[in-house]
């Protein structure tokens, strides 16, 4: 392997090519428009644009991406996490142009990546699993009828998703139908299929997931365990190796079973297994990322094992020395730096950063995408960096955390900071009485009335609006390149020396429901001319991959202004109500 394209972006994109300096290996990024400025851009030893905003027209456009890495060269291709990196027909595509795929065989990833089919073989191995469906569920009638035969809480989930997106959480009989139809959008737009399943939902369940890597050559070695149990919407924001607070017997049977899920499937490369424990000690196969994982730092830090770097010579047909766990060293924490409001339910707040100031230090490590000047677009993941902080025990992992997400400084877009901080004084969450009382729905719970009184909202930010790019062919030295110029360069020139014209001020229109986020309006939820009350769900907007339901803010007569499938900027105007 000499030359290794990345097929993602962001702060994974940097991760990668530092992996591959480390072997080597010369790296090749690819851009959305938004993202030709980016950290991972400027750092790559080549950077080729995708073209388009969307990630159907960049990220998730396949023959594109591989047309990409014959242009530049590229014998392999890495995918990171998200977009394309559970996609078995991609991993095929790639193979098939020739390419080294870093990750597990096509195959592999078509019956892992199928969650019915991974239940199926979970059952084989006999790893535990909770009630669910056999197959796709059609209708919301067959979810409802799912739900009253076997009780609430149930879990409508992507059957080729992942990462919390196309996964919903039903606890009344009355929203199982709206819900099972909110999966199915949601999960058709992050990954392009929208069957969905379901099974019993634990109450109040911990997340627990084991680090696996494999090689080529059926050696299986488990890494070891951590806990993602702190999420919000199904996505996580704090995860921690090992899992802490885990019986011997508890730890040895996730083990155990996720190396026999992996071995049975014929598993290569890194992946994790997902597993819910109960609060009464019950344990629960969830599924299975055949991919690298975003809360991959922490069992890096703590095993001393660079994943990345395993993954790349997995690919390459190296074999793994043995199958024992690693001893843990010490206790790694990991925050993801999201560009959201926590004060606002957690709304993505995507536009310019005007200030980024990592903290450093013993037990610091900064996994970053962005820097000072960097801009986050609204198309993509609200992620920004990861802080990673390991001490020796989680007592002091604890304290370095508290004093890096003091040190650290982010002006211009909301950030999760301050949250972090809330967070780690709760009780329920240092556990130093060993009653670790966190649970993935414990943010929209147990943790509601405190976050809302402590959380002031940022103030607004409108997004820096991405400019068209004017494509010339140009020739240079007898090769024909294409050179890409922002479409409003010239336009933006003051004529004659003179000053540009300052648009004039809109004046606020008090009956106007505004989008809380640039995004999709996939779904108006009431009909035009309706009378609404204030509260009532109206409409719902697809931004970074997620859905985010648009409330009336008063009661009144409804007009829409847009049609549903509109593109909609930060604060435009979709509706109003008189």
């Amino acid at each position: 392997m000499k030359r290794l394209l990345i097929a993602n972006r962001g702060e994974i994109a940097v991760r990668i090519i530092r992996a591959c300096r480390d072997e080597g290996i010369a790296s090749v990024a690819i851009f959305a428009d938004s993202d030709r400025d980016a950290l991972f851009v400027r750092m790559a030893d080549q950077a080729h644009a995708l073209g388009g905003e969307k990630p159907a027209d960049s990220y998730l456009n396949a023959d594109k991406i591989i047309a990409i890495a014959r242009e530049a060269g590229a014998d392999a291709i890495h995918p990171g996490y998200g977009f394309l990196s559970e996609r078995a027909e991609f991993a095929q595509a790639v193979q098939d142009a020739g390419l080294i795929w870093v990750g597990p065989d096509p195959k592999v990833i078509e019956a892992l990546g199928d969650k019915i089919e991974a239940r199926r073989i979970a059952e084989a191995v006999g790893a535990p699993l909770v009630t669910g469906t056999p197959g796709p569920v059609e209708t919301p009638a067959e979810a409802l009828a799912f739900a009253k035969a076997h009780g609430l809480p149930i879990a409508i989930k992507a059957a080729f998703g992942g990462g919390g997106r196309g996964m919903k959480v039903a606890w009344r009989l009355e929203e199982v139908e709206e819900l099972f139809e909110s999966a199915t959008r949601e999960a058709l737009t992050a990954f392009g299929r929208g069957e969905c399943f379901i099974e019993q939902f634990l109450d109040r369940p911990r997340h627990i997931e084991a680090q696996v890597l494999a090689d080529k050559h059926g050696t299986v070695k488990v890494i070891g365990t951590r806990d993602c149990s702190l999420q919000r919407r199904n996505q996580k924001l704090v995860e921690e190796a090992p899992a802490p607070f885990l019986t011997d017997e508890q730890r040895t049977r996730i083990h155990d079973s996720a190396r026999a899920i992996c071995a049975h499937a014929g598993y290569s490369g890194a992946g994790t297994v997902e597993f819910l424990l109960s609060a009464n000690g019950t344990i629960s196969f969830l599924e299975v990322n055949t991919r690298l994982q975003v809360e991959h730092p922490v069992t890096e830090e703590t095993t001393g094992i660079d994943l990345v770097r395993g993954m790349i010579r997995v690919a390459q047909g190296a074999r793994l020395t043995d199958e024992t766990v690693p001893e843990p060293r010490g206790h790694s924490i990991e925050f993801r730096i999201n560009a959201e409001d926590p004060a606002r339910g957690f709304l993505p707040t995507p536009g310019p950063i005007e200030v980024f100031d990592a903290p450093s230090g013993p037990g610091i490590r900064v996994d970053s995408g962005v820097a000072s000047g960097s801009v986050v677009p609204g198309s993509f993941d609200s992620m920004m960096a990861k802080l990673i902080v390991t001490g020796a025990t989680r007592a002091e992992a604890l304290a370095r955390a508290a004093r890096a997400l003091r040190e650290f400084r982010i002006q211009g877009v909301a950030s999760v900071l301050p949250f972090d901080q809330l967070v780690l004084e709760q009780p329920d969450f240092r556990a130093e009485d060993g009653d670790f009382r966190v649970h993935t729905r414990w943010i929209e719970t147990d943790f509601a009335d405190t976050l809302t009184a402590a959380m002031a909202p940022h103030a607004r930010v409108t997004p820096a609006a991405t400019a068209p790019m004017l494509r010339l062919a140009v020739e240079i030295d007898g090769k024909r390149v294409e050179l890409g110029l922002p479409a409003n360069l010239l336009a933006a020139l003051p004529a004659g020396g003179g000053a540009l014209p300052v648009a004039e001020t809109e004046a606020l229109d008090e009956a106007a429901v505004t989008a809380p986020v640039a995004g999709t309006l996939t779904l108006w939820q009431a009909e035009e001319g309706a009378q609404v009350e204030a509260g009532q769900v109206i409409a719902v907007i697809e931004a970074m991959k997620m859905e985010t339901r648009i409330e009336a803010h008063r009661a009144g007569r409804l007009t829409r202004l847009a049609e549903a499938g509109t593109v909609l900027g930060f604060a435009a105007a979709l509706a109003r109500i008189v």
